[in-house]
């Protein structure tokens, strides 16, 4: 079957990368690993462009170098959305006896990249784009649109899921659910050098 698959960069990487030596992921070849009948054609991947940390000032650079790295595959397209930071008051879990309560952290969130991927999936459904869907995430709040393209529109739509644990509500409305192993992601690492108009570059070091 034709097929688009919509990723959850946010999703992927907090549930199946973070920490993990698979960091430098090709997402063309992990889609025809974990969906070897499928005709993959467009694969669709949502993030948005980190800041730079004080305990980690190279986090941008890592990941411009991954998305130049996501640049050499022709059937990616990234789509971005942004980060919002504010300072808020957070109550702590386990304060001391006679202490604080409360905690002033900075609370980061990703905008727009979940409005983005429902949109685009409701979209190229509506105009017969594909047969079948593949979104690798594992949120929840993307029920209402995989329902709505299944049952208003009778597309096909799987969910690869980065995280240990299942979604039940996407669960409940998907063709089919598999899991992302680690084996499916060592074996779907780019080369340590890659190449493209403007040069050879590698991955980022620690990685």
């Amino acid at each position: 079957m034709t097929t688009y698959v919509y990723v959850d960069g946010f999703n992927l990487y907090y549930g199946s990368l973070r920490g993990t030596p698979y960091r430098w992921l090709d997402l063309e070849r992990l889609c025809r690993l974990l969906l070897p009948p499928n005709d993959v054609q467009r694969i669709n991947y949502y993030t948005a462009r980190v800041g730079a940390r004080a305990g980690d000032p190279d986090q941008p650079v890592r990941q411009q170098i991954y998305l130049r790295a996501l640049g050499t595959l022709p059937r990616v397209r990234v789509h971005y959305g942004h980060y919002l930071s504010h300072a808020v008051w957070m109550p702590l879990e386990s304060p001391a006896p006679g202490g604080p309560k409360y905690a002033r952290v900075i609370r980061t969130e990703e905008k727009g990249s979940d409005v983005n991927l429902a949109t685009h999936l409701v979209r190229d459904a509506y105009e017969g784009a594909f047969e079948c869907a593949v979104l690798i995430t594992n949120d929840s709040d993307l029920r209402e649109p995989v329902e709505l393209v299944r049952g208003r529109l009778g597309k096909v739509v799987g969910v690869l899921n980065p995280h240990r644990h299942q979604s039940i509500a996407l669960r409940k409305v998907a063709v089919f659910v598999k899991s992302i192993r680690s084996g499916a992601l060592q074996a779907s690492q780019f080369p340590d050098v890659l190449r493209d108009a403007r040069g050879p570059f590698g991955k980022p070091v620690g990685w």
